[in-house]
């Protein structure tokens, strides 16, 4: 008689088979099969420790339920789906980042109920469709296994009802004023919900400050932050201001700012930008004129450009001190009177005298209604340092019976810290919605944990107008609870706070189908008027600004001054324990995993310091830091710089201890936080500390690699300003595609390529951290950094010009780069090359060439010789020395099986003994194709996108079928072929499918 077969019908009844236990315990020596049970425990209680799931990596109870939402307490395959959830098909929804400081509206990308990309929203009219890099790894945040998984009471676990009840007699109990102190909130129905909870108190404030204060900057404006467009501005002057990096609002910034620095032919016209600054950033080193100052000149370079713009135009000037930019400031000054209308000025300075003098120019120069908007205010920035200088005070003085820190962390990144942990000591009752047990959150008794932003309904308004909506795209993987529902509850109110941003938005966008478009899309036009300024700040007289700048140059003559500055990935550090920002390098110094203090090369020598070298920086009346010396070229002399955002002590992992402080060394003078400091002294401890740098290599030397040319010289002949490589042969120069000894391919259906646009990439890194995400990329730690085993497969270089020609120096002096260098940014992945140098030698055909153009990689296969990265001339293979995402050691993030849930399923995770590299997002172009096939056409352009191009907020990446005539890729081709369009070592004859257009400099 024939034997019935038996099939499994669910994951546990797999899990129990003896045949599944046997062969998993072969693979899996961890795995405790059914016969080594022993005790009362039975098979079904001892194999789900290491059941099918969590072999796979994916079974964390806790997000496979907040997936689907299933009433269960254990993983169960899927007998009844949700209806909107198809396994294989990803699901998006609309929803906005803003973590205090960085504002991003975003598409989540969910997988069966988990959320594991960020794409930008291209219904967006701020944003545009650009992310930011923190914004891309915010997703990862979301499985930190280091977030609190409940509420606590003095450090113990309690329940939510405990904690309600405690929380509520004791706020009716409270004698004193009781505060709510948070970073800036931009959210028209919290502050709906806050000013409920406030009423309920005779003495209630809440209190606003931001980890870098833009506090002068509102005084001088009237209480709100200035509506910048840099797209209506051909002449750009900035003291200081990272625009494209951190200062406001980067992403939106760097839309408007690339609008007048892409060229053709056809229009040959660039903005001009001069920037002054102390440290190189980001915005800096895309500057056309690039001016070091120190941080105590800003005032003298801000008044002596009023004085050529505003006082020499009829208006009032002003004494001014002298400044060593004299010259750059009349060049500068000229160009801004010549385009009045078309002009901005902006800063970053929190000294009030400053600010001032800028918005005074501004006026001068009628950018009011052109490249200033007065009717859309920004209001990413709130925070008023007084304010929380005087809340410090209170509490010290002992008035003050309780305080609520939501979203704030002051007793890390304020510079009074120590005087704050003195003041909560006297405090009687205060409460914390920090997401973990912070630095502030160990000092309360109450922590109630919020919730992640993508577990959240929430709204924002950055600017006037401007409304987006966060929608939650999984159910709270934790024991938390939103804080706006928490405030609610402590007020009494019986409403939820999804019902609050219905009814605040309900006379804006409507109800019904109105409503569900506007969640649909993300985004709204509108305003609550939640966030307009309740007082209006009294301007600063010039007189006073003129007074102000003059004392604080005179006091900081002489001696080296301390500049700090925040960093495009870390930032403040809120997302400091977020590994894929750590290991992201930083776009000018290239390094990783800490900060330091950046010097210009003359005072290292001056100093006799050099990379590396431990040096303790002292601030006059304040406390001492040792940081390794990085040498900065750009850096303005006498002067050095370091990054906030580091120091953590209770982030977690990936973030405590790494590097050090420098918030406690900012100077806070006459109610103001000043992030620059006088008087600085600076002794060698004799100690070193390697810091990990993904490119140590600054300069081409001569190489054909990068390619620039003035806009001058393109207006003359677009076709000249690009540099072609000729072979020598016996009928003349020939191009290298003429002379080959390959065979070439014949591409019939597709032929992917790619086009970077030099002019458009300002070195954000958002590329970088969106191919991250999207292709399972690993962080392999600082050592193996050091070891030069980054794992990124989309970097990008950073070149320095170099004073030196080897016609007077040769190689050796044009590897040192100039003082104060021009810098080029170009993003570096796999060419993808038809006469791909890798391919050839390898043993086992790992790597291949496909019938539509792409290099590509069989894992299988490999064996690891790594013959292809030795004769790859680009260098943009990575090897898989270790077992990165699954051991310890090097993950740190995802070294449990709740971090692995941010993993992309269309992406192989690979293993250790693999090579790997960019694919050019093959799965991407698979999808595009399928979807395609399905409704019998042709992909169209645009439908397929790589993560690297979908990221950058400057368009600079364009990726396409070059067969299609009528794709994107292949019209800018045709356009720039003979003019700005070349291939990086062009001698070699790989005949690389990505291509670069030639930076063009507006100097």
């Amino acid at each position: 008689m024939q034997e019935t077969i038996k099939y499994w019908r669910g994951v546990e009844e797999l899990n129990n088979t003896p045949e599944f236990q046997k062969h998993a315990h072969n693979e899996f020596p961890e795995f405790l099969p059914v016969s080594e049970a022993s005790g009362s425990e039975s098979a079904s209680e001892v194999a789900p420790r290491r059941d099918f799931l969590k072999l796979l990596g994916f079974g964390v109870a806790a997000v496979t339920l907040a997936s689907c939402e299933a009433p269960v307490r254990k993983a169960i395959p899927y007998l009844h789906k949700p209806e909107e959830v198809e396994p294989g098909v990803p699901n998006w929804y609309a929803s906005s980042y803003f973590n205090g400081s960085d504002y991003n509206s975003v598409l989540v990308k969910t997988r069966e109920g988990r959320p594991i990309k960020l794409e930008g929203n291209p219904l967006s009219p701020l944003t545009k469709g650009g992310l930011s890099p923190r914004a891309q790894a915010s997703v990862l945040s979301l499985y930190d296994n280091n977030r609190l998984q409940y509420p606590t009471i003095q450090g113990k676990k309690a329940t939510w009802e405990k904690i309600d009840q405690e929380v509520r007699t004791r706020l009716t109990g409270a004698a004193g004023k009781v505060a709510i102190v948070s970073n800036t909130i931009i959210s028209p129905s919290t502050k709906t919900v806050i000013r409920q909870f406030g009423a309920q108190f005779p003495s209630f404030e809440h209190v606003t400050y931001d980890p870098k204060s833009s506090a002068a900057l509102l005084r001088a404006n009237g209480g709100t932050v200035p509506g910048y467009d840099f797209s209506k501005a051909m002449v750009i002057v900035s003291l200081g201001a990272d625009f494209l990096g951190t200062w406001l609002s980067p992403v939106e910034y760097a839309k408007q700012y690339i609008t007048n620095r892409k060229i053709t032919a056809d229009r040959p016209v660039m903005s001009r930008h001069y920037q002054f600054e102390t440290n190189m950033t980001l915005t800096g080193s895309n500057a056309d004129v690039r001016v070091p100052i120190k941080p105590s000149e800003y005032g003298a370079v801000a008044a002596a450009l009023y004085n050529k713009v505003a006082g020499g135009a009829g208006g009032t000037a002003i004494q001014a001190p002298s400044t060593t930019a004299a010259k750059q400031i009349d060049a500068a000054a000229k160009e801004l009177l010549a385009n009045r209308g078309k002009a901005l000025v902006v800063s970053d300075s929190n000294d009030p005298a400053v600010q001032a003098l800028v918005a005074a120019m501004n006026s001068s120069l009628g950018a009011l209604g052109t490249t200033i908007n007065p009717n859309a205010p920004s209001y990413v920035r709130q925070g008023d340092d007084a304010q929380m200088i005087r809340l410090i005070n209170e509490m010290n003085a002992g008035s003050v019976g309780a305080v609520i820190f939501y979203g704030a962390n002051p007793v890390y990144d304020h510079p009074l810290s120590k005087r704050l942990v003195t003041g909560l000591s006297k405090v009687k009752v205060k409460i914390s919605f920090a997401d973990r047990a912070d630095e502030t959150a160990k000092l309360v008794e109450y922590v109630c944990p919020d919730s992640h932003y993508l577990e959240s309904w929430n709204d924002y308004e950055p600017k006037k107008g401007f409304l987006s909506l966060a929608q939650p795209t999984i159910t709270t993987i934790f024991d938390t609870r939103q804080a706006q529902d928490t405030l609610l509850k402590w007020s009494g109110s019986t409403s939820d706070y999804y019902s609050t941003i219905q009814k605040n938005w309900a006379g804006i966008v409507g109800t019904g189908a109105a409503w569900d478009k506007a969640v649909h899309d993300g985004v709204a036009t509108g305003s609550t008027g939640a966030n307009n300024p309740t007082t209006t700040v009294a301007p600063i007289t010039l007189a006073a600004a003129a007074t102000g700048v003059n004392g604080t140059a005179r006091n900081n003559a002489k001696g080296i001054e301390l500049a700090i500055y925040e960093k495009v990935a870390i930032g403040p550090g809120v997302e400091a324990n977020n590994p894929w920002l750590q290991e992201m390098s930083d776009p000018i110094t290239k390094a990783t995993w800490d900060n330091y203090v950046t010097m210009s090369q003359a005072l290292a020598k001056k100093l006799s310091l050099e990379q590396n070298d431990i040096v303790r920086v002292t601030v006059k009346g304040k406390e001492s830091i040792e940081l390794p010396v990085l040498v900065q070229p750009g850096q303005a002399q006498d002067t050095i710089g370091i990054a906030i955002g580091y120091g953590r002590k209770a982030a977690g992992p990936a973030a405590d201890n790494v590097g050090a402080n420098v918030y406690p060394l900012a100077t806070v003078a006459n109610g103001a936080v000043l992030y620059s400091a006088a008087g600085v002294e600076i002794s060698k401890t004799g100690a070193d500390k390697p810091i990990a740098q993904t490119q140590t290599h600054h300069t081409v030397m001569g190489r054909i690699v990068v390619q620039e040319n003035t806009l001058a010289n393109y207006k003359k002949d677009p076709k000249s300003v690009t540099e072609y490589i000729r072979i020598a042969t016996p009928d003349g120069p020939e191009k290298p595609q003429k002379i080959s000894l390959w065979q070439d391919y014949e591409y019939k259906n597709h032929h992917w390529g790619m086009v970077i646009d030099l002019n458009s990439c300002i070195g954000c890194g958002s590329c970088t951290i969106g191919c991250q995400v999207e292709n399972n990329v690993p962080v392999v730690g600082k050592q193996e950094v050091l070891n030069r085993r980054e794992m990124h497969w989309l970097r990008i270089d950073r070149y320095y010009s170099s004073d030196a020609t080897r016609e007077d120096g040769g190689f050796e002096k044009m590897e040192d780069p100039s003082e104060n260098p021009s810098v080029i940014f170009q993003p570096m992945l796999c060419q993808h090359c038809n006469h791909a140098p890798c391919e050839t030698v390898c043993p086992v055909a790992a790597t291949m060439h496909s019938t539509e153009g792409l290099n590509q990689m069989v894992y299988n296969r490999c064996v690891g010789t790594r013959y292809c990265a030795n004769n790859c001339p680009y260098k943009v293979r990575r090897f898989n020395w270790f077992n990165y995402a699954n051991n310890e050691k090097f993950d740190y993030q995802m070294n449990n099986d709740l971090g692995k849930m941010v993993l992309n399923p269309d992406v192989t995770v690979r293993s250790r003994g693999v090579m790997e590299k960019c694919s050019f997002c093959v799965q991407r172009i698979q999808y595009g194709k399928l979807e395609a096939k399905k409704e019998s056409r042709r992909p169209v352009d645009g439908e397929i996108v790589t993560a690297c191009a979908q990221s950058c907020p400057t368009n600079a990446i364009v990726f396409g079928d070059m067969l299609d005539p009528k794709s994107q890729i292949s019209q800018i081709l045709t356009r720039e072929q003979g003019e700005r369009a070349f291939h990086v070592l062009e001698e070699l004859n790989t005949q690389p499918n990505v291509t670069y257009l030639t930076k063009i400099r507006n100097a």
